[in-house]
């Protein structure tokens, strides 16, 4: 079941982004920031060895990014693992993984709404917090509804700002390390590994930190707005997850030596503040927290772009209404509506707790990256038949099925709500599904390009 796009009357996005932009959009996905937020509980389970979880969870998540910038060569169509599941496996498979993925997507920005609700009403509880977070809510639909390259100049500016406090952290801890601070030195090998190293704790360590990546995956639902998304997509992928990787290792290193324990902090899991208070003093602090909100709303506005772009795709197949979904603006070139149901669904983090809010989100990107995986397999190896070589073998069969495995290993690691939750929601897409192609009898309906 298949329709032509000009019977939704949809129009075609506008091929304005380069590399840069893209990456730029990947990164405040990513939020560089989230390394004060984790380093915590990190370095209780991994015994002081932050920066080498770091590395084994980078390692993992670049196996995914590889598979990912293969099929975006072979499908370069927004949509990410919805898109390639469908082409690869099987257009019942896709939409299954579509829809999981969808969770997380929808629910991000209503957690970078309710991060500023936080952190706001800490800083202004004279302020009722709904307002905080219809305010956040309203800001980011404003500037990705008028379009895509104003998303990216906010982003780079929002990115900029965390990189440049990030710098002054890092001389900051120089600087205490030459007074006596911590290790009381500047380069040394005790923060990666000592004689207590275990590597089941570095695994466990980088299983928690893996979560830290989610979004490099993102940047592939732009591929429609990309020039030449074949040779930038995959390159943009790959720049997202290796420059945020070595953040995390610079910024993770320097605090370690700083604070080879966990000693000082009162809470290790809310530990941030009091980072930013014994490294900077009471004002770097206030400067510090106050670049936590620039981050929410870096990572709001990119998750809301990449969202309303799935929603579109999905729309233009006809799987959710197309009347609805699969519309452009006629001078913007962005899916408004889109852009407004994710902003509404946003406005619940008025009620949400993080806890609850956070633990859904992991599920339908686990399920993204476990299907990229096999897609290449089933797509490259196996029905393109790449099997001459130990090149063809390694990109196309070994590769993946490692990426594959590490993601396993994150699976194990879910909590129950996240399996909960992201199990009705996939039921509920298996529900839709049956009814779409009348009890599995028929495919799912799917757009065709001219």
């Amino acid at each position: 079941m298949q329709h032509d796009h000009n019977a939704t009357g949809n129009g075609q996005f506008r091929k304005s982004l380069r590399l840069w932009h893209v990456v730029i959009i990947g990164l405040a996905y990513l939020t560089p920031m989230t390394v004060f937020d984790t380093f915590g509980i990190v370095s209780g389970v991994t015994n002081g060895h932050v920066p080498s979880a770091y590395l084994l969870a980078l390692a993992g998540v670049l196996f995914t990014a590889v598979s990912y910038g293969t099929l975006v060569r072979r499908f370069p169509q927004s949509g990410s693992a919805y898109t390639y599941t469908q082409r690869a496996i099987n257009p019942h498979v896709g939409f299954l993984v579509g829809w999981s993925s969808l969770l997380d997507y929808l629910l991000l920005p209503m957690v970078n709404a309710l991060l500023a609700k936080l952190y706001l009403s800490a800083m202004f509880p004279e302020v009722p917090a709904w307002m905080w977070v219809a305010g956040f809510v309203t800001l980011i639909s404003l500037i990705n509804m008028r379009s895509i390259n104003l998303v990216a100049h906010f982003n780079l500016l929002f990115v900029v700002v965390q990189l440049m406090i990030m710098s002054v952290f890092i001389y900051l801890c120089i600087r205490g390390l030459g007074q006596g601070e911590g290790l009381g030195s500047t380069w040394s090998l005790i923060p990666f590994a000592d004689s207590q190293t275990q590597l089941s704790a570095l695994a466990a360590g980088a299983t928690i930190l893996c979560f830290s990546f989610l979004g490099f995956d993102a940047v592939t639902c732009l591929s429609e707005e990309t020039k030449e998304p074949g040779k930038i997509i995959p390159r943009a992928i790959f720049l997202t997850a290796l420059i945020g990787g070595v953040v995390f290792i610079a910024v993770s290193y320097f605090m370690q030596a700083y604070f080879p324990t966990n000693a000082r902090f009162h809470d290790p899991e809310a530990a941030l503040p009091e980072i930013a208070l014994y490294v900077g003093g009471k004002l770097f602090q206030s400067v510090f927290i106050a670049c936590t909100v620039i981050n929410t709303i870096a990572s709001g506005l990119a998750s809301q772009t990449s969202v309303s772009r799935l929603l579109y795709v999905m729309g233009r197949d006809n799987v959710i209404p197309s009347g609805v979904f699969a519309r452009l603006h006629p001078r913007y070139k962005t899916p408004i509506v889109n852009i407004a149901v994710v902003g509404v669904i946003a406005l619940s983090a008025i009620f949400f707790d993080l806890v609850t809010a956070t633990s859904i989100i992991n599920f339908g990107a686990l399920v993204a990256f476990s299907f990229v995986n096999l897609s290449v397999i089933s797509h490259c190896y196996l029905r393109e038949g790449n099997r001459q070589g130990l090149a063809n073998q390694m990109k196309y069969l070994v590769l993946p099925t490692i990426g594959f495995c590490i993601i396993a290993k994150l699976w194990l690691d879910l909590n129950e709500h996240s399996l909960i939750f992201g199990g009705l929601w996939a039921l509920a897409g298996l529900l839709h599904l049956a009814w779409l192609t009348k009890a599995f009898r028929v495919s799912p309906p799917n757009y065709v390009a001219d």
